[in-house]
């Protein structure tokens, strides 16, 4: 089970998630309570060893503007978060890193990893980084086919059941490891990332 801890705001942030063996870590560069800065980001990024994704999520803001911020991280991957349409991943397809959809389950969701040239689809809650849980089971109708991610409302409590439920490829999580908005908690990290990995090898 691929496992994606997203949200990482400090250097101890980034050594427990490699120590509990996640294999993403992942940095906001837009507005969000886990925001952080692209110098900041870049440091960050410097620490996570070669196997680990690092990925750069942004939201509301032009794909170009996003590619550069990305190039400036030195992230292997960039996550474009909301209504993002298939030309901004064309426009950002010949930067030498990786893409990532992420985009919340509509009537009218594309749900085929690669419709618009990403490496990894990411399925989110209506309203991302709430914490909110979200039906899963509406999966059920709109199965989503390759490499993709379930997220949204997720946490050590509820991440077996939710796999149990939508078998995706992957988790994301990012507020259900906190202990406080913007602030990880590195028991918790451990915690879910055990979960996941626990259920996955049923």
């Amino acid at each position: 089970m691929f496992v994606k801890l997203c949200g990482l705001r400090t250097e101890s942030d980034v050594t427990v998630a490699v120590e509990t063996g996640a294999d993403a870590v992942g940095f906001v560069l837009t507005t969000s309570p886990r925001q952080i800065d692209v110098d900041l980001a870049a440091r960050l990024v410097a620490e996570v060893p070669a196997d680990v994704l690092t990925v750069a999520v942004v939201r509301g803001i032009p794909a170009a503007e996003a590619g550069e911020m990305a190039l400036k991280t030195g992230v292997r991957a960039l996550q474009l978060h909301g209504d993002y349409p298939k030309e901004a991943f064309d426009e950002l397809a010949e930067l030498p890193f990786g893409l990532v959809r992420a985009t919340a389950l509509g009537p009218e969701t594309d749900v085929r990893t690669g419709a618009f040239g990403e490496e990894l689809l990411l399925i989110d809650s209506p309203v991302a980084g709430s914490g909110e849980q979200w039906d899963v089971t509406r999966l059920a109708e709109n199965p989503p086919t390759g490499t993709w991610v379930l997220a949204g409302g997720l946490s050590p409590e509820t991440v077996a059941g939710a796999i149990g439920v939508a078998r995706p490829w992957g988790v994301d999580v990012s507020s259900g490891i906190e202990s406080s908005r913007g602030v990880k908690d590195h028991g918790r990290m451990r915690e879910f990332v055990l979960a996941a990995r626990g259920q996955a090898a049923r």
